[in-house]
């Protein structure tokens, strides 16, 4: 099968990588220093449960219109850059290409084939350009549980996590999700096909949507977070609110804030993404994190003041610095 992954940095590099092993064939679109080291010198790994490995001689380029259509585009990007990239992703897309967003947070074809219809999520999806430029008829779910960084060009650092759960919006098991999970599979990665991947959406922004913007606000470790009393209790009563807000959208969350707090604790001193992305100056995905649960919060009329009050601390604390007068 034929892959373009675009945005082939930390995450989409890694993905590239194990697709490579499995015998897929693989374009890169990167640009700046890490497309020239990609093509100087290829793709190398350095992973903790995987090993090294490297790939001396990939396709790598900043022009999709040279590739032309795939069977798949992976989408390696942040979310919040999406809203400026979807467009160019037009010329990989052939009329069965299917498009497997990686992003944290809720995605942009969220509702789409279920039975909760509404509206768009506009935190995530401003004026709907995502969703023009990629239909959600075309979009796999894929929820990332791999840890990676980008130490320096061309290289990519996996640290822990190879759990790739993937699932169509719908629930079905279609020819095409199945195998791309075999894809994943033959690459090292445990990649099983859910039947409600809304519900997996939850389940890990159970955790993303409080632990990232609070990391981010406080400069703190996922350990330290849980281990004051004082944010202890403010990550439980931000889960309670979530939860609430996940059930209105017709997901119920099983498992207990107490049970993702241990979860935590035993993830040490991590660092979120969120919290390296302040570290590193890059703009967060905060909107489609945090941003898209209060949209929902307030399309279902269910109260979350203490993750308003995160978010709104988090939104100033990215803000660009005003220009003086």
């Amino acid at each position: 099968m034929r892959f373009a992954v675009l945005g082939a940095g930390a995450i989409g590099g890694f993905l590239a990588g194990r697709l490579i092993e499995a015998g897929q064939d693989v374009a890169l679109i990167a640009r700046g220093p890490h497309l020239a080291a990609l093509r100087e010198h290829g793709l190398r790994l350095q992973s903790d449960e995987l090993g090294e490995a490297h790939y001396p001689s990939v396709e790598a380029t900043d022009d999709p219109a040279a590739i032309g259509p795939v069977d798949y585009v992976i989408l390696g990007l942040k979310a919040n850059a999406l809203v400026t990239a979807a467009s160019s992703a037009r010329p990989l897309l052939g009329e069965k290409t299917a498009v497997v967003s990686t992003q944290n947070g809720l995605p942009w074809w969220y509702f789409h084939g279920t039975e909760e219809a509404g509206a768009p999520l506009e935190s995530v999806d401003p004026g709907g350009v995502i969703a023009e430029a990629l239909a959600p008829e075309r979009a796999i779910g894929a929820i990332m549980y791999c840890s990676c960084s980008l130490p320096e060009p061309g290289i990519v650092r996996h640290t822990s996590g190879i759990r790739v759960p993937l699932g169509e919006p719908d629930g079905s098991r279609s020819d095409r999700v199945l195998k791309l999970s075999d894809a994943f599979g033959a690459g090292g990665l445990k990649a099983p096909v859910r039947n409600q991947i809304q519900h997996d959406l939850w389940v890990k922004l159970f955790g993303n949507g409080v632990f990232n913007p609070l990391s981010a606000l406080t400069g703190k470790t996922m350990l330290e977070m849980v281990e004051l009393p004082e944010t202890h209790r403010l990550i439980a009563a931000m889960m309670e609110e979530i939860r609430e807000v996940a059930a209105a959208a017709g997901v119920q969350i099983a498992f207990s804030p107490e049970q993702r707090i241990e979860g935590a604790r035993r993830a040490g001193y991590h660092k979120t993404s969120m919290l390296q992305d302040r570290e590193a100056g890059r703009p967060p995905e905060l909107d489609a994190i945090l941003g898209s649960i209060l949209e929902l919060a307030e399309r279902f009329h269910v109260a979350a003041p203490r993750s308003e009050a995160i978010y709104a601390a988090a939104k100033l604390l990215f803000e660009k610095p005003a220009t003086a007068p």
